[in-house]
């Protein structure tokens, strides 16, 4: 029996070989969709999130409730439920909303209140929201943390872990630029 010529062992290899790196990209384009879903999530949690610390930034400077920033709030949050899950859902819903819109109505009742009792009562109500939904902050880092946390959510890999803790942890972060 005579041996096949190189060239016919290489025709013979290079259909499984095409295959192998037909398949190889395939993957490639399937792992890196599903980068990109985990991404766009992360970025649609993320306006969610920071929706709900301008509305209480926006309180905590000015001291009020404006109504531009409440719509700003209902229109970031509304998608919680279906980005994120039913408890910070109902935790925008019945207790951030819930004490804003208490903390508006006390201001708008204060305009008319004389000095006295209930004036006071009210300016004490008005203190302990603002209390509250300053300690929100808090909270609100705690609920989201699952759903924004980039290793949580698999969009960095060990070695990428890795160098961003020595980056974080080496390189100063109070240098002045001139």
């Amino acid at each position: 029996m005579t041996e096949p010529h190189w060239t016919q062992v290489l025709a013979a290899l290079l259909t499984p070989i095409v295959a192998v790196f037909g398949s190889y990209i395939a993957y490639r384009q399937w792992s890196t969709a599903q980068h990109k879903l985990k991404l766009e999530l992360f970025e649609k949690r993320f306006a969610v999130y920071e929706s709900a610390c301008a509305l209480l930034g926006s309180i905590m400077t000015s001291g009020k409730v404006k109504n531009e920033e409440t719509y700003k709030f209902l229109s970031g949050t509304r998608e919680a439920k279906w980005l994120l899950n039913d408890d910070i859902a109902t935790f925008f819903d019945e207790q951030i909303w819930k004490n804003v819109i208490e903390l508006q109505a006390l201001d708008a009742e204060l305009e008319g209140l004389p000095v006295g009792e209930e004036r006071t009562r009210n300016v004490r109500r008005q203190g302990e929201i603002k209390k509250w939904l300053m300690d929100q902050y808090k909270v609100i880092d705690e609920k989201f943390t699952p759903f924004l946390k980039l290793s949580s959510i698999g969009l960095t890999t060990p070695i990428t872990e890795s160098c961003l803790n020595w980056i974080t942890h080496t390189v100063p972060t109070n240098v002045e630029h001139k």
